[in-house]
């Protein structure tokens, strides 16, 4: 591998939801003039605001955020795209002489920037996803996604199991090519020297703030917002099988009462953190700190590195 010394440095912030990755970037970044470049799944799109816990207006006029509200919740995107659009975005800060900060909790987004992954284009296979479907209706989700792990046990960590879309197609890709869905985006040679920091709050602290998160959620006007979203857009873009969304829309059609929808929606949060979890803590590259203090300090040993 090439000496990182010569390579442009980036700052990667991760961790699970509500471990305060956002407020962590907008400190470092007002202390050291950065930019922040989201790595989120779901705050792309334009109108899903309250349920992704996009930063908030003035959030984005303290710091420049980048890749958010870039699409309509109807339109596709692939982490292919999420690769280029990103790295894009931090050359063009480079340019700048900004220093780039990559945030955020999708582990595929931020591993496809820092490991400079090619992402073939999947082929579809409508046949073996009918079947897959079918397997669905009749064994039941969480039996077809075993079959996933057993194949790719990557997959767990990656592809949730109460989301049909996803497990269907991370399981057409597997058999379809005798190779693991996770397995298929190969490493080059990183574009960036990068310092990856970590938030990892204990279980129990994690667990409140994703409760207080959720009720702060409901009470901000969520069910208004997946209302509005799904009289514009309909109930089926693939935007909306993301959690809290989802629940709110089983909600809206008579499936859960909103009581039950919002413990589901911090039920599968909560999972969803576990998850999380488990991917970062599998890179060993991730300095993992408990406050503010220790990063900015982290951040200033590296970008004092030559």
């Amino acid at each position: 591998m090439d000496s990182m010394s010569n390579k442009p440095k980036v700052i990667a912030i991760v961790g699970p939801t509500a471990s305060g990755k956002t407020a962590m970037a907008i400190a470092i970044a007002k202390k050291i003039g950065g930019e922040i470049v989201s790595a989120d799944s779901r705050q792309i799109y334009r109108g899903m605001d309250i349920g992704t816990a996009k930063p908030s207006a003035g959030e984005q006029r303290e710091s420049p955020h980048h890749l958010i509200d870039i699409k309509d919740p109807d339109e596709d995107y692939t982490v292919a795209d999420y690769k280029a659009d990103a790295t894009a975005a931090i050359e063009k800060i480079i340019t700048r002489g900004t220093l780039p900060l990559l945030v955020g909790g999708t582990g595929l987004y931020v591993k496809a920037v820092l490991e400079n992954l090619d992402i073939p284009k999947a082929v579809a296979h409508p046949e073996l996803r009918a079947k897959i479907e079918r397997d669905i209706a009749k064994d039941g989700l969480a039996t077809v996604f075993e079959r996933l792990v057993a194949l790719d046990p990557e997959a767990a960590y990656v592809v949730d199991p109460k989301n049909p879309r996803r497990v269907v197609r991370a399981l057409e890709v597997a058999i379809a090519t005798g190779e693991p869905f996770t397995a298929q985006r190969k490493k080059n040679d990183p574009l960036f020297d990068t310092l990856v920091i970590g938030l990892n709050p204990p279980p129990e602290l994690l667990r409140k703030r994703i409760d207080q998160r959720v009720d702060m959620m409901m009470r901000e006007g969520l069910v208004g917002e997946v209302k509005s979203l799904v009289k514009k857009y309909g109930a089926t873009p693939v935007a909306f099988d993301a959690i809290g969304y989802r629940e709110i829309i089983a909600h809206l059609s008579g499936t859960l009462t909103l009581d039950e929808a919002t413990v589901a929606i911090k039920m599968n949060t909560w999972h969803f953190a576990k998850r999380q979890m488990t991917w970062f803590k599998k890179d060993k590259d991730v300095r993992w700190i408990e406050n503010e203090q220790k990063a900015i300090a982290l951040v200033g040993s590296f970008l004092n590195e030559r």
